[in-house]
């Protein structure tokens, strides 16, 4: 298991990957996990377990997300250009930070409900995580609209949506677990 150091440290380095993808992602697993605590402390089997879930799910995403961002930039750095190419790799690229906004907003939404109906001494993790978990879906739909942007033609109908529904659910939920 990688230390929390080095994972910063692979994160402020002078790499395409880990970014600003991954680091939504890992915002959004954070704050699964303060949910995660708050649900066990509160004696929420189903919480923990979905919470665990979205854990596990927004760690696999980081790494999916480097993955994907490198075919990109490999495509985008084809010689000669292919512009049907590139649009086709950014499309691809929008997925997995499209599914950490997705992934965020449920967490936020099970943080901010652990809030309001768990323990009153964990409100305040559970709170945090829903905060957490707001601004790594925000930040993984900003990057996601960013790619399809690039995409333009080539991006599948409904992703830009997407985005714009888990940024706003992961915002009412920010809303809710602040009271």
């Amino acid at each position: 298991m990688e230390t929390f150091e080095a994972l910063l440290q692979s994160l402020a380095a002078r790499t395409p990957a880990p970014g600003g993808g991954a680091a939504a992602a890992w915002a959004c697993a954070l704050a699964a996990a303060l949910a995660e605590m708050a649900a066990a402390f509160a004696e929420d089997a189903d919480g923990v377990a979905r919470a665990r879930e979205l854990r596990t799910t927004a760690l696999q995403l980081a790494e999916r997300d480097g993955q994907a961002y490198a075919e990109a930039l490999a495509v985008r750095r084809r010689v000669p250009r292919d512009e049907a190419q590139i649009a086709a790799a950014m499309a691809a690229a929008a997925e997995p930070p499209l599914r950490i906004a997705e992934v965020g907003a449920e967490a936020a939404e099970l943080a901010a409900s652990v809030a309001m109906t768990g323990k009153p001494a964990l409100r305040g993790d559970a709170m945090t995580g829903a905060l957490l978990a707001e601004a790594g879906a925000r930040a993984a739909a900003r990057l996601a609209e960013m790619d399809l942007d690039v995409a333009g033609h080539a991006a599948p109908p409904g992703m830009a949506a997407r985005a714009h529904v888990a940024t706003r659910r992961a915002a009412a939920a920010r809303d809710q677990a602040l009271g």
